[in-house]
């Protein structure tokens, strides 16, 4: 099916179409991805050192019906001066007629590799609920029968489980992880193409460099690689002034153009927002992107860090 013909029977039904006739990249999509690494990478968890609380919300490709919107919430942290860290998550994506909820749970084991460096090794369980409402379709052909008499999914339980090893430092770090290694079908049995959920591999990676007394530099990359799909690599620069004031650019390769800016409040408070602009025929069919986030730390009994954390 052709493109003009995709936007004529609108982003619901293309959405459908797309993920009943390939296999894509299922998972989320998030700019900020250096904020948000528990929900790819379970060795994650408790790293910060403190109770991390983390809520985002993205809203894509506005404009286009029924595209994506994510809300994401996450805590985790250490248990006590232990090496073992845990974290519970929570994803709502809604896209096209598709309601999806995930929950996960993320426990971390951390061992001292230098005086400098940490290795951290995780574990993520999770269950997917996916509600899925035909009824909502626009059904621009009558003789289309299959998808006049599909049968509403309704909260359809999926369990899973994922791992990954984290190697950090205060200045760098590296990680990969498969968040789920159970392929799970969507749909019913008597869809002539069936989705399935894939496992998606993960590479990340970034550094610190102190330009100045006043001007940090960070450059981040996030790989994201699945069976069927193109490979997807997000490159990122963010600056941080006066360990307060955070802006930067990110390149989603052959698909966006990015800007963040983000503000330290407090020790304990910060809050960023990104805009993407896409590189690709969808730009004349939406607006971009925005994805905001706040993160609330609760120091406790914990040491205090003593400078505000890129990662």
């Amino acid at each position: 099916m052709k493109f003009n013909k995709i936007v004529q029977y609108g982003f619901a039904l293309w959405s459908f179409i797309l993920t009943t006739t390939t296999f894509a990249q299922q998972d989320s999509q998030y700019t900020q991805y250096m904020y948000n690494t528990i929900n790819v990478n379970p060795a994650y968890a408790g790293s910060r050192g403190v109770t991390s609380i983390f809520l985002l919300h993205r809203t894509q490709w506005v404009g286009l019906d029924g595209a994506p919107v994510t809300n994401t919430a996450s805590i985790h942290k250490p248990i006590g001066d232990s090496n073992i860290g845990y974290g519970i998550s929570f994803v709502n994506d809604r896209i096209g007629i598709s309601d999806e909820n995930t929950i996960s749970l993320d426990v971390s084991y951390t061992v001292k590799t230098s005086e400098e460096y940490k290795l951290s090794f995780g574990i993520k369980g999770s269950a997917n609920l996916l509600s899925v409402d035909y009824t909502r379709l626009t059904i621009r052909d009558p003789e289309d029968v299959l998808l006049s008499q599909q049968a509403n999914i309704d909260n359809r339980l999926s369990p899973n489980f994922g791992a990954g090893i984290y190697w950090h430092s205060d200045k760098n770090y590296l990680g990969i992880s498969v968040p789920n290694f159970l392929e799970t079908k969507h749909y019913d049995d008597n869809v002539s193409s069936l989705a399935s959920e894939r496992m998606h591999f993960y590479f990340i990676g970034g550094s610190v460099f102190d330009l100045n007394e006043t001007l940090q530099f960070k450059p981040a990359i996030m790989t994201k690689m699945v069976q069927g799909a193109p490979l997807q690599v997000d490159l990122s620069a963010n600056f941080l002034f006066n360990e307060k004031f955070f802006v930067g650019a990110a390149y989603r390769w052959s698909a966006a153009l990015s800007g963040m800016i983000g503000f330290q409040v407090s020790d304990s408070w910060h809050i960023g927002y990104s805009y993407d602009a896409e590189t690709t025929k969808l730009a004349n069919y939406n607006s971009g992107s925005h994805e905001i986030f706040l993160r609330y730390e609760l120091f406790g009994n914990y040491s205090k860090i003593v400078s505000p954390r890129f990662f």
